[in-house]
């Protein structure tokens, strides 16, 4: 397993972080595996992945330059530039373009574990294509959800660090994804892989949520900075709430069960009505109902009144997704 040495004040430093660069490229990593975790990442991509695969089927070099970066196992560092806080996505996607030829093409030989196929060897254009692909990515799938999106990884940051005051960094960091934990002695398991350990002691540590729900991934730039990229909880990829199951909605109501399932991470009123489209009234009235149920709790973190499932909630969310297939992990 991959891990990074983590001392106590780079942990109390480290914070969150939103980044549209981060967005954009889990969404092409989306596009190119085609796969949907859940009904609304399915829509999302019967709307896009049509136009994607035209625009590389009519570009067989980028094409090829997709593939050999986004490796099974690792993924060439050029087209990850660790995020950076309040970065616009035009000023994370110069930084791609900015990266020297010679070191995109080593670092497609990384993720490709050998060597060059022959149309990319030697070619100086490798970046600019990358960042002309991304900026595709960015005006066609992206930047039309982005408001909306922006919203829900806000609600998730809320979340996590209301997370944080109740039960620490650990808490946090053992629930961001699977194959992150926290496995004490200042180790942090950042994926399953059999990399060699780093000491990341005094760098900044970023976590960066993004809304497709099967990818994630780590970035360093020399020994400054690092990010976790992690899969948001609880929403689908055009930012509207998780669809609840068939016989959930029909109890409780589809608005209703909607707002419950979205609860298994703390949310406010006004993230749920981000989140959800619904009215501020309408989730109000849900909230009243699900916590005289008795499914739904209230606590007050610092500002903020927070609401998320009891246990009964969650054995009935539970019971609601029951026979549903749980989605492979592909982290690269």
């Amino acid at each position: 397993m991959g891990w990074w040495q983590v001392n106590a004040d780079t942990l109390a430093r480290s914070r969150f972080v939103l980044s549209p660069l981060a967005e954009t490229f889990a969404c092409l990593k989306l596009l190119h595996a085609g796969v949907a975790a859940h009904p609304g990442e399915r829509t999302w991509l019967d709307a896009h992945l049509p136009g994607y695969r035209r625009w590389l089927a009519a570009d067989p070099v980028t094409a090829l330059l997709v593939r050999s970066g986004l490796g099974r196992e690792w993924i060439a560092d050029f087209l990850t530039p660790t995020p950076r806080e309040g970065e616009s996505f035009e000023a994370g996607v110069a930084r791609v373009r900015a990266a020297r030829p010679a070191e995109a093409r080593a670092h497609l030989a990384v993720s490709l574990a050998g060597p060059l196929p022959a149309a990319l060897d030697g070619r100086d254009d490798l970046p600019e294509r990358a960042a002309t692909l991304l900026e595709y990515v960015w005006s066609e799938a992206v930047l039309p959800y982005w408001d909306r999106r922006r919203r829900v990884l806000e609600a998730d940051v809320v979340a996590r660090t209301a997370q944080v005051s109740r039960g620490g960094w650990v808490a946090v960091l053992d629930a961001l994804r699977p194959g992150t934990r926290w496995l004490g002695d200042n180790r942090l398991q950042v994926n399953l892989h059999e990399y060699p350990p780093r000491e990341i002691s005094g760098a900044e540590l970023v976590l960066v949520p993004i809304t497709p729900q099967r990818h994630g991934w780590v970035s360093w730039e020399e020994t400054e900075r690092y990010a976790v990229v992690y899969p948001c909880a609880g929403v689908l990829a055009d930012g509207g709430a998780q669809a609840a199951p068939a016989a959930l909605g029909a109890l409780l109501g589809p608005a209703r069960a909607a707002v419950l399932m979205l609860l298994g991470s703390p949310m406010s009123t006004s993230q749920l009505v981000a989140v959800t489209g619904q009215g501020l009234g309408s989730v109000g009235r849900h909230l009243k109902v699900l916590r005289e149920a008795g499914l739904v709790e209230r606590r007050r973190a610092g500002h903020s009144v927070l609401y998320s499932r009891t246990a009964a909630g969650e054995v009935l969310v539970e019971a609601g997704r029951a026979g549903a297939v749980t989605p492979r992990d592909d982290r690269a």
